[in-house]
C-alpha cells in the first residue's frame, strides 16, 4: 500500500467537525432568515418580471441573452460530472488545495464559480419590468 496517505482518526475527526459545524450554520439561517416564497399563482395577477428561485437565476439570466446557451450548461454539467474519469489529468503526490499540477482546473473551476455568482447578483438585483436592466440603487 505504498503511495496511499493514511486516513488517521485526526483526518475523520476534522471532516465530523466540519460536517457538525456546517449543520448548525444552515439550521441558524434557516430559522432567521425568511424563505422569499411568494403568494400562490394566479393568472390574472402575473408579476412582472418572473424570476426563478435564486440558485436558478444564473441560468434564467443566461438563457436571456440566448437559448442556444443552455447547451453550455450541460456542457459543464458534464465535464464536472466526468471529471473524475479524465486520464489527462496528473495526480499530485499530496493531497493539498490547489495543487500546482492541477493549477488549470482549479482556475476553470473558480471561473465558472465566479460566472456563476456574477449571472445570480445581475440576475438578482439589476433585472427589472420586462428584464430590462435597471440601478438597484
Amino acid at each position: 500500500m505504498r503511495g496511499y496517505v493514511k486516513s488517521s482518526p485526526v483526518f475523520f475527526r476534522l471532516v465530523k467537525r466540519s460536517l457538525a459545524l456546517t449543520v448548525c450554520v444552515l439550521l441558524a439561517l434557516a430559522a432567521l432568515i425568511p424563505a422569499p416564497l411568494q403568494e400562490q399563482a394566479s393568472i390574472g395577477n402575473v408579476p412582472n418580471p418572473v424570476k426563478s428561485a435564486w440558485f436558478l437565476l444564473w441560468i434564467q439570466e443566461l438563457v436571456s441573452y440566448d437559448k442556444t446557451l443552455i447547451y453550455g450548461v450541460i456542457g459543464i454539467a458534464l465535464i464536472f460530472l466526468f471529471l473524475p474519469w479524465f486520464g489527462f489529468l496528473p495526480v499530485p503526490e499530496r493531497g493539498r488545495w490547489c495543487a500546482r499540477e492541477r493549477l488549470p482546473l482549479t482556475i476553470f473551476t473558480l471561473a465558472i464559480f465566479l460566472a456563476i455568482v456574477l449571472l445570480t447578483i445581475v440576475a438578482l438585483f439589476f433585472r427589472g419590468e420586462n428584464w430590462n436592466f435597471v440601478s438597484p440603487f
